[in-house]
C-alpha cells in the first residue's frame, strides 16, 4: 500500500552558525518520510544525525534547499500547525518538578487546547490512548521524578503521541536504556508506525536493533552523504563498511556486525553444527584464537557434537561435557 509522504527534502543543506562563519554538516540531502514506515538514522559520531533531526523538526533552519511538510514549506507553517503535524522526542531530560505522568503527557495536547486551555473529553481520551500505546497506563499517577530511565522514555513518547501528529522524530531514544528496554522500545515504535500510519524517524547508534526493526535505513556518512535502503540491502552491498570505515574494524556481512581486525594468533580447526558450534567459535575468537579450515595450520582441533567438546592436540585427546569447561581449558587464567 502506498502511504502519504509526510515530510520530504530536496537538496537540503544542514549546519549551524559558529562565531563569524557557518559550519556545513551535510548538503544535497534528498529523502522522504512516509506514513506507516519506521526509519532508523545511523552514522558515525559527529556526522550530524542530531543536527538533521532538529532541522527536520523545524528547531533550527536549514542552510539551503527545500524542506516540505506535505506540500508546504516547513518555515511557512505556523508553530501551532507544525506542532499538530510533527512531534519530537529528544535526548534532553524531561521537565520534572512536581508533576505526575498524566500531567506531563497532557502537555502534548497544548497544540489543540492552548497553554491555558482546559482538557476536554477528547483530550483525556487521547492521553489515555497514548499511555496505553507505550504500555505506561499504570504510571499515570506516578511522579515523573520517581521513574526509571526506561519509564521516562516511554512517557516522553506518550507525550509525543498525544500530539496526534503523523510525523514523529526521535533523537537517540534508546541511549540510556538497558538491552531489554531497548528491544521493547524499538518494537513498540515499529508497531506504532505500522498500526497508526505514522512516519517515524529515529536516530540511533544501535546497529543491531536498527537492522532488526527498521523498514528502511538512512546512513549519514562523515562526508555528509545520505545513503538509504532496506537494511538487508545495505548490509550486503558494502555501504556499512564505507560509512563506518575504520582501520580497526571490518564489516562482517554474514554476521551483520563489525569485528575488530584480528591480531596474529593461534588457529583452531573447528567442526560441528548448530548453536553449540556458533557459540564455541565466538568464545574462541573472544579469547584471541582464529578459526582455520586447514588442520595443518591449527594448534589443535575441536569437534562439537551432541553437547560435547572433543579436543585433539597432537596425539592427545580430551573431552568436555560443557562449553564453560572447554573455555576454562582454553583459557585457564
Amino acid at each position: 500500500m502506498q502511504h502519504t509522504t509526510q515530510l520530504s527534502t530536496r537538496q537540503l543543506s544542514i549546519g549551524y552558525g559558529h562565531r563569524s562563519h557557518t559550519v556545513v554538516v551535510a548538503k544535497g540531502l534528498d529523502c522522504a518520510l512516509r506514513g506507516g514506515e519506521f526509519v532508523c538514522l545511523l552514522g558515525p559520531n559527529g556526522a550530524g544525525k542530531s543536527t538533521l533531526i532538529r532541522t527536520l523538526a523545524g528547531m533550527q533552519p536549514p542552510l539551503s534547499g527545500e524542506l516540505l511538510l506535505g506540500q508546504q514549506a516547513l518555515h511557512a507553517i505556523t508553530p501551532r500547525e507544525r506542532a499538530q503535524a510533527v512531534s519530537v522526542v529528544l535526548t534532553e531530560g524531561l521537565p520534572i518538578g512536581m508533576m505526575d505522568v498524566f500531567s506531563l503527557v497532557s502537555l502534548g495536547r497544548h497544540p489543540y487546547s492552548g497553554w491555558f486551555g482546559g482538557l476536554d473529553a477528547r483530550d483525556h481520551e487521547r492521553i489515555k490512548w497514548a499511555l496505553e500505546a507505550v504500555g505506561a497506563s499504570a504510571l499515570a499517577r506516578r511522579q515523573v521524578a520517581e521513574l526509571s530511565d526506561g519509564e521516562r522514555q516511554k512517557v516522553s513518547i506518550a507525550r509525543a503521541l498525544a500530539q496526534e501528529a503523523k510525523l514523529m522524530l526521535l533523537d537517540e531514544p534508546t541511549a540510556f536504556l538497558d538491552l531489554p528496554r531497548r528491544v521493547e522500545l524499538m518494537s513498540i515504535l515499529r508497531n506504532l508506525a505500522h498500526r497508526e500510519g505514522l512516519a517515524l524517524l529515529l536516530s540511533t547508534h544501535d546497529l543491531d536493533l536498527a537492522l532488526r526493526f527498521a523498514d528502511r535505513l538512512c546512513l549519514l556518512s562523515a562526508e555528509g552523504e545520505l545513503i538509504q535502503g532496506a537494511p538487508e540491502a545495505l548490509a550486503l552491498n558494502g555501504q556499512f563498511a564505507e560509512v563506518f570505515a575504520s582501520e580497526n574494524l571490518d564489516w562482517d556481512a554474514s554476521a551483520g556486525s563489525f569485528r575488530t581486525h584480528p591480531a596474529p594468533c593461534l588457529k583452531v580447526q573447528l567442526s560441528g553444527q548448530g548453536l553449540d558450534r556458533i557459540w564455541t567459535q565466538r568464545a574462541l575468537e573472544r579469547l584471541g584464537f582464529g578459526v582455520a579450515e586447514d588442520k595443518d595450520v591449527a594448534a589443535f582441533s575441536v569437534e562439537v557434537s551432541a553437547g560435547t567438546w572433543q579436543v585433539t592436540r597432537g596425539d592427545k585427546q580430551e573431552s568436555f561435557a560443557h562449553l564453560e569447561a572447554f573455555i576454562n581449558w582454553v583459557d585457564p587464567k
